[in-house]
């Protein structure tokens, strides 16, 4: 959530750094018109109060002294009615300001490209060659499907559309590929691992930002407040909600492999084939807890450790910094890490590393005390490290064979128990 006295500072500004986040400039113009009201009406309240005391300390005075308090009831009761009305007009505008600010997504950071879309998004880090074949690649959904270590026929058999079974060396390889994350994670990249639960609340969800606005995009259990986690970022971030941490032991880090359940709404169409998009996926997630003044070196540090994962595979990659239009909603600067898809002849997302700054802190109320007392909203970071699925079927395009075996990456055949290819 924003802070409303940096957009009161400057509404001009904001309007404009909103406006390339695709928030109308109407939106922000009502919510200082109704911050304005709020700020004119709630002394007026006061005063009404302070009158209402004053009037209930004549009455005792005159009930006191054997006096008629005939017309401090009358004044006593017009005040009250005043009160009432004004906090009821305060109540609507508390709830159209509420509605308003909790969708205003996070202020780009400095140096985040101005853009509307992927198209303008700037690539700043390429690491390896493109793998070349001396056969035509095939989709690593033909090659899991041939090997018979993916089925998603079954798995839409038995649940639907975008599920699948992994069996036999493909359940294996997606094991190793997730444990060799975390103990990367935790051993190198110095992340205490987690396990988080798969169900979270509403106010962890609001916390995160996917809550109000994205509850399409999630998968909710019926009557009650409990919905499946589209991400360990949400369990991780509001492990610490309602704290205040201490700035020494700052920053923190945390690493998690959960199942992520998301409904893809509004993906209809897009990437139906494969391990790409999928309703339930693994994700090992990377989560950080950072001082203001320190975030922007953590989230180069993030992707940093995200890239390094691909390079131990020897996967080739891009990194790029999406561009305003781009940018998820509770991110101020998000670097995406893109790994080479050899049969689709591009590079694919398989992580997003997002400093939020201190807009999630501010909704889950995630403060730290500095050395000197003064009490301040943390930074959060977030980032895969990596998407599981995904880099499963960066290793099928990648590593695959002309006789449709595949090798393992030398950096996964002890988590394979010694398996150098899967046939």
């Amino acid at each position: 959530m924003l802070d409303l006295k940096l957009i009161r500072s400057n509404p001009e500004k904001m309007i404009q750094v909103l406006e390339t986040r695709g928030v109308d400039k109407e939106s922000v113009v009502t919510l200082l018109s109704l911050d304005e009201k709020r700020r004119a009406l709630l002394p007026v309240v006061e005063q009404l109060k302070q009158k209402r005391n004053e009037l209930s300390d004549q009455t005792a005075e005159l009930k006191k002294n054997k006096q008629s308090i005939d017309q401090n009831i009358i004044d006593n009761k017009k005040v009250n009615a005043e009160i009432k009305d004004k906090e009821s007009i305060l109540k609507e505008i508390d709830s159209k300001l509420y509605e308003i600010a909790v969708s205003l997504p996070n202020v780009p950071g400095e140096g985040v490209p101005v853009g509307e879309d992927e198209e303008e998004n700037i690539e700043i880090h390429r690491w390896n060659e493109q793998t070349k074949f001396n056969f035509t690649p095939k989709p690593h959904w033909e090659v899991g499907e041939n090997l018979g270590i993916l089925d998603f026929e079954r798995g839409a058999k038995v649940t639907g559309s975008r599920f699948l079974f992994y069996k036999g060396l493909g359940a294996r390889l997606e094991r190793a590929v997730y444990n060799f994350m975390l103990d990367v994670h935790v051993n190198d990249h110095g992340y205490t691992e987690m396990v988080t639960p798969y169900l979270v609340n509403s106010q962890s969800m609001f916390g995160t930002g996917q809550f109000p606005k994205f509850k399409e995009d999630v998968f909710q259990v019926q009557n009650s407040d409990y919905t499946l986690i589209p991400t360990s970022e949400v369990p991780l971030t509001n492990y610490h909600s309602n704290e205040i941490l201490k700035e020494a032991d700052l920053p923190m880090y945390y690493t998690a492999l959960s199942p992520c359940f998301r409904s893809e709404a509004g993906s209809a169409g897009r990437d139906t084939r494969g391990l790409i998009r999928l309703h339930q996926f693994h994700k090992v997630e990377m989560v950080k807890f950072s001082t203001q003044e320190d975030s922007y070196e953590e989230l180069r540090k993030l992707t940093k450790n995200g890239e390094d994962i691909l390079e131990r595979l020897n996967l080739p990659y891009r990194t790029i910094v999406l561009c305003t239009g781009d940018m998820g909603f509770s991110a101020a600067m998000t670097n995406d890490i893109e790994v080479w898809m050899p049969a689709q002849d591009t590079y694919r997302e398989i992580s997003s590393c997002s400093n939020c700054e201190s807009f999630q802190a501010r909704r889950a109320k995630i403060r730290y005390k500095t050395a000197d007392g003064v009490t301040k909203f943390a930074h959060t970071l977030n980032g895969s490290g990596l998407a599981v699925g995904r880099t499963v079927a960066a290793i099928l395009e990648n590593y695959q064979n002309a006789d449709g075996s595949v090798t393992i990456p030398e950096a996964l055949v002890s988590y394979m128990g010694g398996v150098t290819v899967i046939k």
